[in-house]
């Protein structure tokens, strides 16, 4: 018996050690998994030649990536809508709740599918717009002095009853979201070039100079409130700034009484303003990409009107090549927007070559290096919309979501033509060639499916530790009911035995 008791001990002292090691490799995989999700916070290749300011908050951040994370695991993150800012507005939208920030993520892939909007752009054809601009003027035009696209609407030119009978309430809606899906592919990234900063919002003018309101009938009050509704739960939080101009008295006492049912977060992007609104405008505007009737020194004879010309860093065809050809396209990367901190280490040997990351990033072959200064100089001088960063000494490139010191290309380049380059740059090629950008895309495909494998091995994991630890303790439950029935049976013995002893003695 006491040889037994022995046994049992020490096997379940294997049996602790064993549950113990197991515990310890579900900890390492997950801590694994944690590390490869966290470095992926790397520049898109696609981003690599153009410096984004994009300084992010910490507890945003933070937040970002908890939503993101659960986003994965419910499998609500298609790879076309991976984006930091993207994430970022659905959290603002509802203050950063988590659970009801999934809610209405979820709730806008299903509408996003239903209605068709991944491909609103190339099916839909809005044939009376023409005519719809004549009874509805409104359109985008120039600029703010921060790069934001500015929209104009001029309501008090509004005739409802004319506009419903040139087009219908789901058509409007249809290039009204044709309108936001634009935005996002051209206009926002061609903005964001132009300006050297990440945009993804509006500012907006509406002129309600001599509008009635008793002329808005009840499809109209529809069309607007339908419209609010697409774009409060699909586009949130893309209004930076919006001015009422030409606001009456009455429309003012409205709009008093209006807004202390309003969350404050949006009345105060909102300003109202009476006849007298010029120079409010033109301290956020430039004069230059503000029409003549707001103010503004731009007519676009030419272009029928400022309401027509569609104005903007969207028709700089130089800048849209780039936008076209993928090095700004919109991706969907999680951190496609990352400024790029360019750090130089120079090898103490002078064998130095291209950083990996670099190469990749760049477009340039492994023997890309700079012809001479001049060439150089002008590269940069003559094309501000974006930057090839090539050294011969090996170059981190790395996102700065920090106030890092940074180093501006023209510095990196002076750099590189100190330490004697050989010139090979003007027989390179300007952009990645279509094959090896196809390979690229395929090879960011490959690492998403790998990420998403490794989200369920990890679950898998943790599923069989689980169910590993109920069996062995259905194990040892067994085994203690065994030695307690043993126990009951060896005690039953002793006492027939002494019983049958005093009953001989007796």
């Amino acid at each position: 018996m006491p040889v037994r008791y022995d046994l049992g001990k020490f096997e379940e002292e294997k049996r602790r050690i064993r549950v113990r090691s197991l515990k310890k490799k579900a900890l390492v995989a997950s801590s694994r998994l944690s590390n490869s999700l966290r470095k992926r916070r790397v520049s898109n290749c696609q981003f690599a030649h153009i410096s984004i300011d994009d300084v992010r908050d910490e507890e945003e951040e933070k937040a970002v990536n908890a939503f993101r994370q659960v986003l994965i695991e419910k499998e609500l993150l298609p790879f076309c809508h991976d984006d930091y800012h993207t994430l970022l507005r659905f959290l603002k939208a509802r203050k950063f709740d988590l659970h009801k920030a999934v809610n209405m993520w979820a709730d806008m892939l299903n509408w996003r599918k239903e209605y068709g909007a991944d491909s609103i752009t190339q099916d839909f054809i809005y044939e009376e717009y023409e005519e719809v601009q004549g009874y509805y003027p409104h359109g985008y035009h120039g600029v703010d002095k921060e790069g934001r696209p500015v929209y104009i609407e001029r309501l008090g030119k509004v005739e409802p009853s004319k506009l419903m009978s040139v087009t219908t309430v789901e058509r409007f809606l249809r290039y009204h979201v044709q309108g936001f899906e634009k935005a996002f592919a051209e206009k926002f990234p061609a903005c964001s070039i132009s300006a050297r900063r990440h945009i993804d919002s509006f500012t907006t003018i509406l002129d309600v100079h001599g509008m009635n309101w008793m002329s808005f009938g009840k499809v109209a009050n529809d069309l607007v409130m339908r419209m609010q509704k697409i774009d409060g739960d699909n586009y949130p939080e893309t209004l930076h700034q919006m001015f009422i101009v030409n606001a009456g008295s009455g429309f003012k006492l409205l709009w008093n009484t209006a807004k202390g049912f309003l969350d404050p977060r949006t009345t105060a992007k909102i300003n109202v303003l009476g006849n007298k609104y010029q120079n409010k405008l033109l301290e956020v505007i430039d004069s230059s990409q503000l029409p003549d009737f707001l103010g503004g020194t731009c007519s676009c004879p030419n272009e029928g009107g400022c309401l027509r010309s569609d104005k903007g860093p969207w028709h700089d065809l130089e800048l849209m090549k780039v936008v076209n050809n993928g090095d700004l396209r919109r991706s969907c990367s999680y951190y496609e927007d990352v400024d790029l901190e360019v750090k130089s280490i120079v090898s103490e040997t002078p064998s130095s070559k291209f950083s990996d990351d670099l190469v990749s990033n760049s477009g340039f072959d492994r023997s890309t290096s700079l012809s001479h200064r001049d060439y150089i100089n002008n590269l940069v001088s003559n094309s501000p919309r974006f930057e090839r960063i090539v050294s011969s000494t090996q170059i981190d490139i790395v996102p700065s979501n920090d106030l890092i010191q940074r180093r501006s290309i023209k510095n990196v380049v002076d750099f590189a033509y100190k330490i004697n380059i050989n010139p090979a740059l003007s027989s390179k090629p300007s952009k990645i060639p279509q094959e090896k950008d196809e390979i690229l895309v395929e090879s960011l495909n490959r690492i998403r499916s790998m990420e998403y494998d490794l989200q369920k091995t990890k679950k898998a994991l943790f599923a069989t530790a689980s169910k590993q630890m109920e069996l062995e303790e259905s194990l040892e439950t067994l085994r203690e009911g065994a030695i307690t029935a043993a126990n009951s049976c060896w005690h039953v013995i002793v006492g027939d035995s002494l019983y049958s002893a005093i009953r001989s003695d007796n």
